[in-house]
C-alpha cells in the first residue's frame, strides 16, 4: 500500500511540474515582451510618444468602439428575435446568423472593397443608369475607410455577441418576464429593463470576445490603410527595424487586453447568477404580425447577406472564373504548407490540452488552477504580439548556440528554431492552447469522478486511467477542440506574416499579397478553401446547439 502511494504521489508530482512548465513557456511571449520594452536596444519610446503613438492608440480605440457598437446592435437584435419571437424564416436563422463567423475580416474587406470602388460593379452600374462619367459627378460612400473597416468587422465579428446573447435569452426564467408583463409593461420594455440587464453578462463576453479579433486584425486595417496598435508593431518591427520600439507598443496593446480579459471574466462570473433560475423552463414566443413579422426578418436577413451570402458567391464566381490562374503547383504549395501547420498545432494543443486538464483533474489544487489559466492566456493576446514576444527569446537561443559552436568548432549553426516554421506552429500552439484546453476541461467536468477512485482501487495509474477510461468518453470534445484550432490556425494573418520562415507562404499570406496588389480575384480560390475550413466548425456549432435545445424540450 506504501508502494502505492508512493507511486501515486510521484505520478502526481509529474502531472504537476508538467503543467507548471507549460504554462512558463505560454507565459514566456509576454515576459520576454516586457523585457525587451522596458531594456531595448535601441529606446525610440520618446520618438513614437510623440509622432506615430497617438494616432495608433485613437484609431484603435475608434476601431474597437466602432466594432463593439457594431456587434452589440447586430448580436443582441438578432439573438433577441430568434429566440423570442415568431416570424418567418426564424428556425432557419438561428443557425443561418453564425455563417459570417467562417469568413475571416481581412477577406471580407477585399471583396466589398472590389465590389464598391470606383471600378467596381455598383458604381459602374449606377454610371449606366445615371450618366455619370466622372467619380466627382456624384457622392459615394469611401469602403477603404474607418468607417467602412467597422460596418465590415461588424459583420463578420457579430456572431460572437449573438451566440453569447441567444444563450442568454434562451436560459432566462420566464418567471420573470411574466410579472414584468403583469406589472404593465409592454414587450419592448420587457426586452430593455429585464431581458437586456440579465442577458448582460453574456453580451459583455461575446463583445470581448469581438474586440480581441479586432485587436488582432491587420489584413483589414493594412488594407484600408488605418494605423492601429497592429500596423504599428508591423511597421517599427519590419520598416523601422526595431523590435524595442514593437515590444513596446505591444505592451500598449496588452494594456487593452487586460481590460477585454476583465470584462470577460466579470461577465462569467456573473452570468451564473444572472442565468439560475428556470434556466429549463420554455418560454412562450411573441408572434410577431403585419410590418413587423417582415421587419424582423429584414433584420437577421441582412447581415446573413452581407456578412456570407455576398461574399461567399463572390469567391464561388471569382473562383470558378479564375480557377486555371489559381490552381497552380504554387497554390497547391501554400495549401500543403497550411494544413501542415495548422494539422501540426492542432495535435499539439490536444496534446498539451489533455495533459493540462487531465493534470487538473487528479490534483484540483489552487496552483494547477491557475497554471492552467495561465497556460490559456495566449488567446488573448493578438498575434503580432505573440509573435514579438516567440522571436525574442527563440533568437536568443539560436544566437546563444551559434556563438558556441563559432568559438568552439568555427562553424555556424545557423537559425535552428527562429525563421523556422518551428516558430510559427508554436505561436499557433500558445495562441489557440485555450480553445482546446476549455473544451477538453468541459468534456472531463461530465465525466463521474467515481471513475477514478474505481481506477485507482484497482490499482491503475493515472496514466492508463487517462487512456483506459477518459480518452473514449472525452474523444468529442477532443475532436471538437481539435477542428478549431485547425481551422483557427488556417485563418491565422498577424503571426503568420511576421514569423513565416523564407519562401514559405500560407493560404493566408498568399490571400494577403494578392489583395495587397490588387489581385483579388486570383487569389479567391485560396481565400474559398479558408471560408469552406471555416464552416466546418460553425457546423458543428449549429448541431451543437440544436441538440442542446432538443435536451431542453425534452427536460421541460
Amino acid at each position: 500500500m506504501t508502494d502505492t502511494n508512493s507511486s501515486l504521489g510521484s505520478s502526481a508530482a509529474a502531472w504537476r511540474i508538467g503543467t507548471t512548465g507549460i504554462a512558463l513557456i505560454a507565459m514566456l511571449p509576454v515576459l520576454a515582451i516586457v523585457w525587451l520594452a522596458l531594456f531595448p536596444s535601441e529606446n525610440i519610446w520618446p520618438h513614437l510618444v510623440s509622432t506615430a503613438l497617438p494616432r495608433y492608440l485613437s484609431n484603435t480605440v475608434i476601431l474597437m468602439a466602432g466594432v463593439g457598437i457594431s456587434v452589440f446592435l447586430i448580436g443582441v437584435s438578432t439573438a433577441y428575435l430568434v429566440s423570442a419571437c415568431v416570424f418567418p424564416g426564424r428556425q432557419y436563422f438561428e443557425w443561418l446568423l453564425i455563417l459570417p463567423l467562417a469568413v475571416p475580416a481581412y477577406v471580407i474587406a477585399y471583396l466589398y472593397t472590389d465590389l464598391l470602388e470606383f471600378a467596381g460593379p455598383v458604381q459602374a452600374m449606377m454610371r449606366g443608369l445615371f450618366g455619370w462619367q466622372l467619380a466627382r459627378d456624384y457622392w459615394f460612400p469611401n469602403v477603404r475607410s474607418m468607417g467602412g473597416a467597422i460596418i465590415l468587422m461588424g459583420l463578420v465579428l457579430y456572431p460572437y455577441v449573438y451566440l453569447m446573447a441567444r444563450a442568454s435569452f434562451l436560459e432566462q426564467s420566464p418567471h420573470l418576464l411574466d410579472v414584468s408583463r403583469l406589472m404593465g409593461r409592454s414587450q419592448f420594455n420587457t426586452f430593455v429593463f429585464v431581458s437586456l440587464p440579465i442577458a448582460r453578462p453574456g453580451i459583455a463576453i461575446g463583445i470581448a470576445l469581438a474586440l480581441m479579433e479586432t485587436l488582432n486584425d491587420f489584413g483589414t486595417v493594412d488594407y484600408f490603410a488605418i494605423h492601429t496598435l497592429t500596423a504599428g508593431i508591423f511597421d517599427v518591427w519590419l520598416n523601422m527595424n526595431n523590435l524595442g520600439g514593437a515590444a513596446q507598443i505591444a505592451i500598449v496593446m496588452l494594456t487593452f487586453v487586460l481590460l477585454l480579459i476583465g470584462l470577460e471574466y466579470i461577465g462569467q462570473k456573473r452570468i451564473g447568477f444572472y442565468q439560475s433560475v428556470g434556466r429549463f423552463t420554455s418560454t412562450e414566443k411573441i408572434q410577431l404580425t403585419g410590418l413587423a413579422k417582415w421587419g424582423a426578418f429584414m433584420v437577421c436577413f441582412v447581415p446573413v447577406l452581407a456578412g456570407f451570402f455576398i461574399p461567399a458567391g463572390m469567391l464561388i464566381n471569382y473562383g470558378i472564373t479564375y480557377f486555371e490562374q489559381s490552381w497552380t503547383e504554387q497554390f497547391r504549395e501554400y495549401a500543403l504548407n497550411s494544413l501542415s501547420v495548422s494539422i501540426i498545432a492542432a495535435v499539439c494543443c490536444i496534446v498539451i490540452a489533455v495533459f493540462v486538464s487531465y493534470a487538473k483533474r487528479i490534483e484540483g489544487n489552487a496552483w494547477l488552477g491557475s497554471a492552467s489559466k495561465f497556460a490559456s492566456m495566449g488567446y488573448a493576446v493578438p498575434g503580432a504580439v505573440l509573435a514579438v514576444g516567440v522571436i525574442v527569446p527563440l533568437a536568443a537561443f539560436d544566437n546563444a548556440v551559434d556563438g558556441f559552436f563559432r568559438a568552439q568548432f568555427g562553424v555556424s549553426t545557423g537559425l535552428i528554431l527562429s525563421g523556422t516554421t518551428f516558430a510559427l506552429i508554436l505561436t499557433y500552439v500558445i495562441r489557440f492552447l485555450a480553445i482546446s484546453i476549455g473544451s477538453i476541461e468541459s468534456s472531463f467536468s461530465k465525466i463521474s469522478t467515481s471513475i477514478d477512485m474505481a481506477a485507482r482501487t484497482l490499482g491503475h495509474p493515472p496514466l492508463r486511467t487517462l487512456r483506459r477510461y477518459h480518452l473514449p468518453l472525452i474523444k468529442s470534445g477532443v475532436f471538437t477542440a481539435a477542428l478549431i484550432v485547425f481551422v483557427d490556425c488556417m485563418k491565422e494573418l498577424p503571426a503568420t506574416l511576421l514569423l513565416r520562415p523564407f519562401n514559405f507562404e500560407t493560404l493566408a499570406t498568399h490571400v494577403y499579397l494578392f489583395a495587397s496588389d490588387e489581385m483579388i480575384e486570383q487569389s479567391a480560390l485560396g481565400a474559398l478553401f479558408i471560408v469552406l475550413c471555416g464552416l466546418i466548425p460553425v457546423i458543428v456549432l449549429s448541431k451543437t446547439i440544436s441538440s442542446s435545445q432538443v435536451l431542453v424540450r425534452q427536460l421541460n
